[in-house]
């Protein structure tokens, strides 16, 4: 959660000045996020962006598309717009209750999203949001309608529905052998199954460093919560809300946390390629929340360069 948007500039003008795809970053509620990239864009710094995810709590479909296609226009670029249910406790902190069924209420939302981006009008009257209207037509870079997945009925419901699976803290076995399935089920109706983006927690080994530590760090609020810590068991990985240090130590052990050089890393995220991630997203909290800004910027700058050198890029 960035304090002041000159947090991101640095991995803006990185992605920039080095051609990797994207820059992502997750709900913000401190700057808020889509405010964010806006500053970038005003400040010269246009890249393709993504949000992995914000919470479809915090507003309605009409917004969110509105917002997505803002940020295509300010940034000249392609915008992935993932969204988010929210957990249980903070969906109900918003609406005072929790949604009775949250794959219906992503599936709705998502639909609602894309249509409005393509231009329809949308008439819809369901339980979890009411709609009859159409954004005004404009043109527009491209904007792809995502969503968070974890689990195989959520990945189902991203196969029917959504341009983009944005997972987390995934392994790369579970990825092809559990979730690629559940997609390609949920697309069954579908020309081609969406893509999938997943963010990686890295780390380069420097003196000093513990990667136990910045595991936990970097993953300790999703290593107690029951849907992150199922997910892990499902792929193999040992995860217990009640242990969240063993849970971080196990992501370690597994891989999951990737650490060692930027020529290691970058050879680990080619599992992530061969089993079917079509985007990988580094992520280095656990070094920035550790060791600042800088320290990360660091990390991501060698572990880009280390992909580049390993494809000839």
């Amino acid at each position: 959660m960035p304090d002041t948007p000159d947090a991101l500039r640095p991995f803006a003008e990185l992605v920039r000045d080095t051609g990797a795809r994207r820059l992502w970053t997750g709900q913000s509620l401190k700057l808020e996020t889509h405010q964010a990239f806006a500053h970038l864009a005003g400040a010269g710094v246009r890249v393709p962006v993504g949000t992995g995810v914000t919470l479809m709590p915090l507003r309605h479909p009409y917004e969110a598309a509105l917002q997505a296609r803002s940020l295509a226009l300010l940034t000249g670029r392609t915008v992935v717009a993932g969204y988010g249910v929210g957990a249980p406790a903070f969906v109900r902190s918003l609406n005072g209750r929790t949604y009775p069924s949250p794959r219906t209420m992503a599936a709705d939302y998502l639909r609602t999203v894309r249509s409005l981006l393509d231009g329809e009008i949308v008439d819809h009257a369901g339980d979890y949001h009411a709609l009859r209207g159409r954004l005004i037509p404009m043109d527009h870079p491209g904007v792809e309608v995502g969503v968070g997945v974890l689990r195989p009925n959520m990945a189902r419901t991203a196969g029917g529905v959504a341009d983009v699976a944005i997972t987390w803290m995934t392994p790369p076995g579970y990825v092809a052998g559990t979730l690629l399935p559940a997609l390609e089920e949920g697309a069954k109706d579908r020309d081609a199954r969406c893509r999938v983006a997943t963010a990686v927690h890295v780390a380069v080994e420097r003196s000093g460093r513990d990667p136990y530590v910045l595991a936990h760090t970097a993953a300790a609020g999703h290593l107690v919560a029951d849907h992150y810590t199922d997910m892990l068991r499902r792929a193999g990985v040992r995860a217990d809300p009640s242990d969240p240090r063993a849970g971080a130590a196990a992501l370690v052990d597994s891989g999951t946390y990737v650490f060692g050089s930027a020529d290691h890393i970058a050879a680990r995220l080619d599992e992530y390629r061969g089993a079917g991630v079509d985007e990988v997203i580094l992520n280095c909290g656990g070094v920035l929340f550790t060791e600042g800004r800088d320290a990360a910027f660091r990390d991501v700058r060698e572990i880009i360069e280390a992909v580049r050198r390993r494809h000839g890029g």
